[in-house]
């Protein structure tokens, strides 16, 4: 239901856009109609659904869609059908229908609300339900019941007809007949009427059990009904309301009366008269009606008395039914009077008999308001509520009606004001709530008459106020002491005094005051009491009131007993007197001084009082000192809270006078002696005892120690108030005072009595003592001798002073809101420092203090850092403020000043290096030098050139440190402050700006500027900073970046652009906007972000304003929307649009944000979004590098919007996750070289490659994903919603391992990607994420898994276009082995800390043994698997950086692995252990990085037998067990293959050779990987099936053949072509041997029955394709016979008789090539010596292709040459080709066609266009050079520089095809060049 409630709040909001969800839930109501069926039962659901419908309609007036009103409206009409409980869900108790009947009833209150038409339409139909309600005899009784508490509880709209039905019904139940005539006012005491008119009796909701519930049989005797018809109206109008009449037995008549009434009965009145009353006050009705209404309240009223005077003792019942009797007779009475009040309002004011009917309505208000004061049961919560109601009564009747009552009522009033302040129950600090009603009645009254009729209103203030005075003589009786206090009295001072407060009247109070002080001074109350404590009490809260006058009178009388008090303590008057006395000082008092603080608004007064209460604490600090032991705390401490009050608003850097800046000195000079601050230091320093110590001075010793180092001694508020008053305090030294030189002055601080005066050496030893514990010991007590007891108090108390400002708040004094540098706590610490001619001990003294307070902010910072919200804003601001501060105190004269300043920020920089970035403090920097020192140019040029030369320096080295940390965000901020400067043209700073950045340089070269492993030596970092600076670079080049070039471009790029949208606007409103009156609205915008809409309330904006933002809205979201729309379709970006378009957004969203005007929170939140989302749906390195432009102007110029920005940007993040886009594109056509060699070198079938290339998408995440580093070093100490906001990105894309692309251009960019987790999990040492250890530490663990699951595939090679793209992937992964060894180096300390706070949260992983681990699994130690974990992950980064690294530098000579140690065999065998329990892929790629290494091979393979069962799934096992020892064995484990997966072909081929004998098992598995390919991905390797047969004992290889050549035509032709080419006549030894005997004969047979098995199509076509070949190739047997002159005709005329026979005829050397015809003039006999080949064109067209797009294609036909070893070189040059190709090597490659047809016959395809370089050099007699300049243009041509390139890249590719094939008969001949 929670859910359901929610989600009707948010369609509430903007029903117009969840009209789906409205829908949803109106249908699951009832369906519409049947309620109206009898026996329809409601499901739960459908009772939540209404609610869900009611609370919508109370909270939205929807008028678009009428559903929720039909819904709501035909379940009010069923009502009446839902008194049965047939009609509610099974097993829904009586209190969930109370709870549903007041939750819809109240939501429809609303709704009519809201809704004119809803309230008709429900008005016209409520009467007849409550009627019937009323009226029911249903057996259900408590359903009704419960639905008219709820009707009685929310008034529903009636009609006036309706409503006087409903009146007259229920005047009936109360025997009130109605009226033929509105004069007929008698009541009709009729006592019948029928049975079903009469209602039956039933529980109250939360009442009586439901066995004592009456039918409404039972409640008929004798044919009456009397359930709702009170006992009291039927004895008689007159009967028992008159006191004293009738005695006992008419008090006992009264009783049985009462008694007469169930409890049941009551209620039901009360439900009746609730409903009157609401009736009443909300419909007009007959004056008739209205009259018998108020009989029914007046009569219930006229009993109240006389049930109230009933003694307990007297009832019959006892215990809790009589309790509960009293309680529902009581709420009855409530109920009548509530209603008596409401009949009163349609009354005419002026008629005599309306002034008769309010006066006896007063009498008897006030008569049942003293019957509820007096009675017994006044302490019951209902009376006291009664008693409230009565009260409330009479207010609302004298207010309202006039002042015609006022002397009547204040005459009436005053008697029951002292009865109330005579309750005894009253007195105390809850005065109970009968004297608050009473009280709060009587203000109203008198603020009324204060202005209506003053005169009676001051009669009756001062006769309550003579009441103080009055004596009660009653009370003095023989034998008994006289009560000296009455109670009357001390409550009657106590409502004066809050009458006083309430009226706030000057002369009000001029007329109590003056007898209050009177009788503090004169009277009763001149002497310690009660009294006087009131009366204390009461004139601090008049003086509170802010009147000059008394706030005088009232302060100088409050001092004067503070002091007299004082005075008297020790003498021997103050033994004798009262416990109030010292109630009287220690509280009374000081609490009316704290009181009159707070209350004091004007300034004068508050200046006026500061000072009389610094005063009042100096005096009773002197008259104090003199006291040993606590009396001086216990006199000052209590008046510390006011002080601190009265402080809190004082600005300490203003100009102070003198006289009170000494004040201020005496209260702290007092503070420290006395020990009243709290303890400043929290480790206190070992200290040697005196020895040569007076009586007392040990005690002052450990005193003072105490007072220094804890633990405190006094009250916490005093603490608490010394540290408030530390804020407002100003520093205690100025230049015209000479206290630290001469302390002249202190020594009057001290009383002439005092044991602690100038000439005690004992007592100066123990400030000097006190003194160097507070300063931390950096002064010891030897270097303090030259410094008197007085001045060490005094320094002391400056110790106290300066460090508790920076402990109470961090440092902030009191002033203006805006927190600034001048707010900053450290101007009063450096106010000692300026103090010239100080000695040298003071001096030290001084600048420890400087040093230990810093140390305390420091401390106060730190403990904050895991703040969030307001307080984590507070104390970036404290921080900004303390550095801005710093950075303008180096321009300070004083050199020490100066120093001090640089070694503090320089410490505060290196602690919080946030404030790196913090624009506050970077304005201070830039700019504050030339203002602080512009007006001191000419006095003191040297001093000027000095600061100048400190602020350069130190700006050169935050600048280089913050580009060294986050380069993106701090371009940012300098091209925003380039942006200010660029404000000030013709101002000074302009040139130092320039002068400073232009040294700045960051590339992706070797930076000097910073040491170590930096984040600027990322790569992706110092490719996104070049995105944020703006420039134009190649980000995937080497590249050198100019802070000040291009951020003058940038800044000047973003002023243009802020400077086009304030000029559109100004253009906008000057012409009154393009459709006055008729503001454009935004189209598709949806919802936004959330957080920027809440806790926003609408606001009208400006006609103008609100319609340009919306247009300029509609245009960039719609702009925006169609760049995504073009990469959708696969369209290339416009990147200087694209550029444009987000820039002008951008600023358009700063303007707004800049503006004083409410932006449109929806519209402009879904441009961020765009902006945000854009880049990353496009996903090209264009568009990112726009993105991180945008995204860091953003968080630049405006800081508020870091959280917005970052989380849409983690959101996008992990939708590229989900999406599977760039780092994350994890399909197998996505991973690089092994999906292009899919099936031939790694198993799978081969898939389609995508149309976008994949690394662009990589590019982008890896800028990104700098971007993401450059903010987390930018919040990870400050921010830790951004540092969660991350968490939640790295665990979502940690969340699976297999979440990442293995492409081996992603390598560089994973390992970034796992460089930050790990920097991210570092932070678990620091405070701002101490709560989410246990979080922290299983993101560690799942980085360190998905870290190794990177080495869980083959290494791989993939080469880009780019130069600089190896390199910086070796990088990359070098940084990230760097943090691991680093963080090995570190890990003891941190392991350390973390298993202690393990055991103290008991929760840490390190302590996990033999458990179950969400990641690793079962584990049994988790800290040593950790560490071996970590081993392995680093020796694994170690090989791959090296790897890299030789990739891209391979002319590099450097040993790169020299300085490590070699591995041991141990070593080896426990990192495949390792990595076979985290992922045996990983094992097993180990092997192939390290192939030389025999113990890790043999480990593995013992871990794959092992868990043999559990590997089936992983081809790359093979090799571990079947070898062929374990052929020669037949191993078990050769039993596996059967369920293996299936590996690659040429891995199958290789167990087809000798080594392995054709083992069944081997060569099943063989045959089962082969067939899961098609057969055409087989063709390839024809050479080899085809030797396979050499050793096919078990006929598998024939069988496989033999059936795939069944499946494909082309298999088969290439299969015969292959086995006649092999029958080669036996020859030599091998013919002697008879070795090839039995193959050869094999090959016929074979070859016939692959013929045989042929269907009569494919015979067709085996035949007419082979009889054309055999044709072609037949011709060069006809030439040989021929002179060489006439081969070429001879060609021709052969080819004349050759016909294509048919369309489907292709070339065997390409299937994919159809025959269309011969070109009988393309015949040409080649040059051979005993052989006649030639070369033939075809005319062909791609079988896939146009076949009208026919093509020539050259082929030569040899005859008696063996072609079997081309076709061997071609396929390794193919495999070759598609290797280079994978992995992105740019070497070329053309591996053209060869097949061999029969015996030393074959066809080998021409490369096209080629010539060799034999025929070159016929041309020309030049070398290469030569014939390239005269076929493709002079040097540095396009067309020269390319055909040289493709040369180099062809003979690189061809070079390592040379080596590995080792060809001979290499001449010029056989080197071919085509013409590109």
């Amino acid at each position: 239901m929670e859910a359901l409630i929610e989600l009707c709040d948010i369609i509430a909001q903007n029903p117009a856009l969840f009209t789906e969800k409205l829908s949803w839930i109106c249908s699951r109501c009832p369906p519409p109609g049947s309620l109206q069926v009898g026996s329809y039962r409601v499901t739960r659901p459908q009772l939540n659904a209404i609610l869900a419908v009611a609370r919508f309609l109370s909270k939205c007036n929807y008028q678009a869609d009428s559903r929720p009103k039909l819904v709501v409206i035909e379940f009010i009409r069923s009502i009446p059908a839902s008194f049965k409980h047939s009609f509610w869900p099974q097993s829904f108790p009586i209190e969930a229908i109370s709870t549903f009947y007041s939750d819809f009833l109240g939501y429809i209150v609303k709704a009519t609300d809201l809704s004119g038409d809803l309230a008709g339409e429900i008005a016209s139909f409520m009467g007849d339900i409550v009627i019937s309600a009323s009226t029911t005899n249903a057996n259900d009784t408590g359903i009704y019941r419960a639905f008219l508490i709820a009707v009685s509880q929310n008034c529903m709209p009636i009609v006036t007809s309706e409503a006087e039905r409903l009146v007259a019904c229920l005047l009936d139940q109360f025997g009130v007949g109605s009226p033929s005539s509105p004069r007929e006012a008698v009541p009709a005491a009729s006592e019948t009427s029928s049975a079903q008119d009469s209602p039956p009796a039933g529980n109250h909701s939360k009442g009586a059990d439901d066995a004592t519930t009456l039918s409404s049989r039972n409640t008929v005797i004798n044919g009456s009904s009397i359930g709702w018809k009170s006992s009291i109206d039927q004895m008689g109008i007159n009967f028992g309301f008159n006191d004293g009449v009738g005695g006992t037995a008419l008090v006992n008549q009264q009783i049985a009366a009462f008694e007469e009434e169930t409890v049941e009965s009551l209620e039901k009145q009360e439900i009746a008269l609730r409903l009157l009353g609401h009736i009443v006050d909300k419909v007009p009705i007959k004056a008739g009606l209205l009259e018998l209404v108020r009989m029914v309240s007046k009569r219930q009223l006229q009993s109240l008395t006389a049930f109230l005077k009933i003694r307990k003792r007297d009832w019959s019942e006892q215990g809790a039914s009589l309790k509960a009797r009293i309680n529902t007779k009581l709420s009855v009475f409530r109920a009548a009077a509530q209603l008596q009040i409401k009949s009163l309002a349609s009354m005419d004011s002026d008629g005599k008999s309306s002034k008769r009917l309010l006066l006896e309505t007063l009498a008897l208000l006030i008569d049942a308001a003293e019957a509820c004061l007096l009675s017994i049961w006044r302490k019951l919560r209902i009376c006291e509520d009664l008693f409230t109601c009565l009260l409330s009564g009479i207010s609302h009747v004298a207010v309202t009606r006039g002042g015609q009552l006022l002397r009547v009522l204040l005459i009436r009033l005053k008697p029951l004001v002292l009865t109330t302040c005579a309750q005894a129950d009253t007195w105390g600090n809850s005065q109970g709530a009968m004297f608050e009603s009473v009280t709060k009645t009587s203000c109203e009254i008198i603020e009324f008459g204060w202005s209506k009729d003053r005169a009676p209103v001051d009669t009756f203030i001062m006769g309550l106020a003579a009441s103080i005075r009055e004596r009660n003589d009653y009370e003095e009786q023989d034998g008994k002491e006289k009560q000296t206090i009455p109670v009357v009295q001390l409550n009657v001072i106590r409502l004066l005094a809050d009458l006083n407060v309430s009226v706030n009247k000057a002369e009000m109070v001029d007329m109590i005051l003056p007898l209050f002080i009177e009788s503090l001074e004169e009277g009763d109350a001149s002497t310690p009491g009660l009294l006087r404590i009131r009366l204390l009490d009461a004139v601090s809260h008049m003086a509170s009131l802010g009147f000059e006058k008394s706030y005088r009178e009232t302060v100088v009388l409050m001092t004067r007993s503070y002091l007299n008090k004082i005075s008297n303590i020790g003498s021997e008057e103050s033994k004798t007197l009262a416990p109030e006395a010292t109630t009287e000082r220690v509280e009374t008092l000081p609490a009316g001084f704290l009181l009159i603080a707070s209350g004091l608004t004007s300034p004068k007064l508050r200046s006026d009082y500061r000072h009389r209460l610094l005063s009042l604490c100096s005096d009773v600090g002197l008259a104090a000192e003199s006291q040993s032991g606590r009396s001086g705390a216990d006199f000052l401490g209590p008046l510390l809270p006011a002080v601190a009050e009265i402080c809190s608003d004082f600005d300490p850097t203003i100009d102070i006078e003198p006289s009170l800046l000494k004040l201020f000195r005496n209260l702290w000079f007092y503070v420290a002696l006395f020990g009243l601050a709290p303890p400043i230091q929290k480790n206190p320093l070992p200290t040697k005892s005196n020895t040569t110590s007076l009586n007392g001075v040990g005690s002052m010793s450990a005193m003072a120690l105490q007072a220094v180092s804890g633990p405190y001694m006094w009250n916490s508020l005093w603490s608490s108030a010394v540290q408030r008053v530390a804020q407002g305090t100003p520093p205690l030294v100025v230049s015209s005072v000479k206290w630290l030189e001469d302390e002249l002055e202190l020594n009057a601080l001290h009383n002439p009595g005092s044991r602690r005066g100038s000439g005690n050496e004992k007592a100066a030893i123990v400030q000097r003592t006190a003194l160097s514990a507070a300063l931390g010991g950096r002064v010891d007590i030897a270097s303090m001798s030259t410094i008197s007891g007085v001045k060490a108090t005094y320094l002391l108390a400056v110790a106290f002073l300066e460090i508790i400002r920076f402990s109470s708040n961090g440092g902030v004094l009191n002033g203006q809101t805006s927190l600034s540098a001048s707010r900053s706590a450290f101007g009063c610490v450096f106010e000692y420092l300026k103090t010239p001619n100080l000695t040298q001990a003071v001096s030290q003294c001084l600048t420890a203090i400087v040093h230990r307070a810093f140390e305390t902010a420091v401390s106060w910072l730190e403990d904050r850092i895991s703040d969030t919200g307001n307080e984590a804003e507070l104390r970036d601001s404290t921080l900004s403020a303390h550095a801005c501060f710093l950075i303008k105190s180096m321009s300070q004269r004083e050199e020490n000043v100066r120093d001090i300043s640089v070694s503090l920020l320089v410490q505060l920089r290196d602690k919080f290096p946030q404030i790196l970035w913090n624009s506050s403090c970077l304005d201070s920097l830039l700019f504050s030098v030339n203002t602080d020192l512009s007006s001191s140019l000419v006095n003191d040029p040297a001093w000027v050139a000095t600061v100048r030369s400190l602020y350069q320096r130190i700006v050169r080295e935050w600048i280089t440190n913050s580009l060294s940390y986050a380069p993106c965000t701090s371009q940012g901020l300098l091209q925003e402050k380039l942006c200010k400067a660029n404000t000030w043209q013709r101002g000074q700073p302009a040139t130092d700006v320039v002068s400073l950045l232009s040294e700045m340089r960051i590339g992706t070269g070797k930076n000097d500027c910073w040491v170590g492993i930096r984040t600027a030596n990322i790569p992706a970092v110092m490719a996104a900073a070049a995105a944020a600076s703006g420039g134009n670079l190649k980000l995937t080049e080497a590249f050198n970046l100019e802070v000040l070039s291009t951020g003058i471009v940038s800044a000047t790029a973003k002023c243009n652009h802020a400077g086009e949208i304030a000029g559109m606007r100004r253009l906008y409103n000057s012409i009154g906007g393009f459709q006055p009156g008729t503001p454009p609205t935004v189209i598709g915008l949806g919802i936004g972000l959330q957080r920027l809409k809440s806790g926003v309330s609408p606001q009208q904006l400006q006609p103008e304003s609100e319609s340009f933002n919306e247009l300029l809205l509609m245009k960039f979201v719609r702009q925006l929307q169609q760049f995504v729309n073009v990469a959708e379709k696969g369209g290339e970006l416009d990147k200087t649009s694209f550029r444009e378009t987000c820039s002008q957004a951008t600023a358009l969203l700063l303007s707004d944000l800049a503006s004083d005007s409410k932006p449109n929170m929806e519209g402009f939140s879904q441009l961020l979004r765009l902006l945000c989302w854009c880049p990353a749906y496009i996903s090209t390195p264009d568009a990112m590098e726009i993105g991180i432009f945008v995204w860091t102007w953003l968080v630049s110029a405006a800081p508020q919007l870091g959280s917005l920005v970052l989380a849409e940007l983690v959101d996008a993040w992990l939708w590229t996750i989900d999406t599977k886009r760039g780092l994350f594109a994890s399909d197998v056509r996505y991973s690089g070289p092994a999906a292009k060699l899919r099936p031939h070198l790694f198993p799978g079938e081969p898939v389609v490659q995508p149309d976008k290339d994949p690394i662009q998408g990589i590019i982008a995440h890896r800028l990104w994903l700098g971007f993401f580093i450059d903010r987390f070093e930018v919040v990870r100490h400050e921010n830790v919603e951004q540092l969660l906001l991350l968490s939640r990105m790295l665990q979502g894309t940690m969340k699976f391992p297999w979440h990442f692309s293995n492409h081996p251009a992603a390598t560089g960019t994973f390992f970034t990607l796992m460089l930050l987790g790990l920097k991210f999990c570092s932070c678990q040492s620091q405070g701002n994420l101490q709560n989410f250890k246990m979080g922290l530490q299983l993101l560690e663990d799942r980085i360190y898994r998905a870290a190794l699951g990177w080495f869980a595939y083959e290494p791989e090679w993939y080469e880009t276009s780019s130069k600089n793209f190896a390199q910086s992937e070796a990088q990359s992964v070098s940084v990230f082995v760097h943090y691991l060894l680093n963080e090995r180096a570190d890990g003891l300390q941190l392991d350390s800390s973390l298993k202690e706070r393990g055991r103290e949260n008991e929760s840490s992983l390190g302590d996990m043994k033999d458990q179950y681990h969400p990641i690793w699994g079962h584990i049994d130690n988790y800290a040593v698997g950790r560490e071996k974990r970590k081993q392995l992950l680093l020796m694994l980064s170690q090989h791959e950086a090296e790897r890299l690294e030789v990739w891209a530098q391979p002319s590099n000579t450097k040993e790169n692995t020299s300085s490590r140690p070699k591995i041991s065999s141990d070593k080896w065998v426990e990192y495949a252990r390792t990595a076979f329990s985290v992922d045996p892929q990983i094992a097993f790629c180990l092997s192939s990085r390290f192939p030389t290494v025999s113990s890790l091979k043999a480990e593995i393979s013992q871990l794959v037998q092992l868990h043999i069962f559990d590997i089936r799934c992983i081809p790359a096992a093979l090799p571990f067990f079947v070898t062929p020892k374990a052929v020669e064995e037949n191993s078990v484990l050769l039993q596996q293959l059967p369920h293996w997966a299936a590996c690659s072909i040429t891995q199958a081929l290789e167990f087809l050779t000798p080594a392995y004998k054709g083992h069944p098992r081997v060569m099943a598995y063989v045959l089962r990987v082969l067939e899961s390919y098609p057969p055409e991905r087989v063709t390839f390797f024809m050479p080899q099936l085809v030797q396979a047969l050499r050793y096919d004992e078990g006929k598998l290889v024939e069988g496989y053949l033999l059936g795939a050549a069944q499946r494909s035509d082309i298999f088969a032709h290439i299969l015969i072509w292959h086995l006649q080419g092999e029958t080669f006549p036996e020859t030599g030894k091998e013919a002697s041997a008879g070795k090839n005997s039995a193959f050869l004969a094999l090959l016929p047979v074979v070859r016939q029955r692959i013929i045989d098995s042929f269907t009569p199509n494919a015979c067709d076509i085996f035949q007419r394709e082979f009889n054309f070949f055999d044709k072609v190739t037949s011709i060069s047997g006809v030439l040989y016979p021929l002179p060489k002159e006439e081969r070429r005709a001879g060609i021709r005329r052969e080819l004349e008789k050759i016909e294509v026979d048919g369309e489907d005829l292709y070339l065997p050397t390409a299937p994919g090539k159809l025959v269309r015809g011969i070109q009988v003039d393309s015949g040409i006999p080649l040059q051979s010596a005993a052989k006649v080949p030639i070369m033939i064109t075809f005319n062909v067209v791609d079988r896939d292709g146009d076949l009208n797009d026919i093509k020539p294609q050259a082929c030569i036909f040899k005859v008696g040459d063996d072609c079997r070893q081309d076709v061997l070189a071609l396929q390794v040059i193919s495999l070759l080709r598609d290797v280079f190709g994978a992995v992105g090597l740019n070497l070329y490659l053309f591996p053209y066609g060869v097949l061999p047809t029969g015996p030393e016959r074959g066809i080998i395809e021409v490369v096209p266009n080629s010539r060799s370089r034999s025929q070159m050099g016929e041309t020309t007699d030049g070398g290469l050079y030569e014939i390239f300049q005269q076929d493709f243009g002079p040097v540095g041509s396009p067309s020269f520089e390319t055909a040289r390139d493709n040369f180099m890249v062809s003979s690189a590719g061809y070079a390592v095809a040379s080596l590995l094939l080792q060809p001979k008969d290499r001449h010029n001949g056989n080197l071919l060049f085509d013409k590109f």
